[in-house]
């Protein structure tokens, strides 16, 4: 191998090099870019849980009282901090589902995901939200299951007669 085919060699390595860490720097610019987009909506639902009128202006749920809808939109807020660990990686799929499954223990959070459901329905059905709502669902209708379970009442038992 000729002198000039080793020195093209090694500008293809440090090119292929420049690329990789082009391609990390654009992938954590990115993230860097959910975290600041996730941080401005926090933002507004905690102003929003701070003041009824833009509670109202924030919310799409009618019929509820001005605190359930601050309960309501701190659950959403809740639920999209899950999302977003998960999404820039500070949390697995198995540690984003248990905190769900926690999550979804709560009596306001349950009522929060009962009541957006035509909401997830519009979602784009291969998004990570519609990927996960999916999930969620799954661990929403096991815990109605396990509610039933443990509310069945077994009679109570007779010692057999002599």
């Amino acid at each position: 191998m000729s002198n000039q085919e080793e020195l093209i060699g090694d500008f293809l390595g440090v090119l292929s090099a420049i690329s990789d860490g082009l391609a990390g720097i654009a992938k954590e610019m990115h993230r860097a870019n959910i975290i600041q987009i996730q941080r401005l909506f926090a933002e507004q639902l905690d102003r929003s849980i701070d003041d009824p009128l833009l509670a109202e202006a924030l919310s799409t749920l009618d019929g509820i009282s001005e605190d359930r809808r601050r309960q309501m939109i701190f659950a959403n807020r809740q639920y999209g901090l899950i999302l977003l660990a998960y999404r820039v990686g500070v949390i697995d799929r198995g540690e984003l589902l248990g905190d769900l499954k926690i999550l979804s223990r709560n009596s306001v959070f349950a009522e929060y995901w009962q009541r957006t459901a035509e909401h997830r329905g519009l979602l784009p059905e291969e998004s990570l939200e519609a990927r996960t709502g999916r999930a969620v669902d799954a661990v929403m209708d096991e815990r109605l299951d396990a509610l039933e379970e443990w509310w069945v009442v077994a009679p109570e038992s007779t010692t057999p007669a002599d």
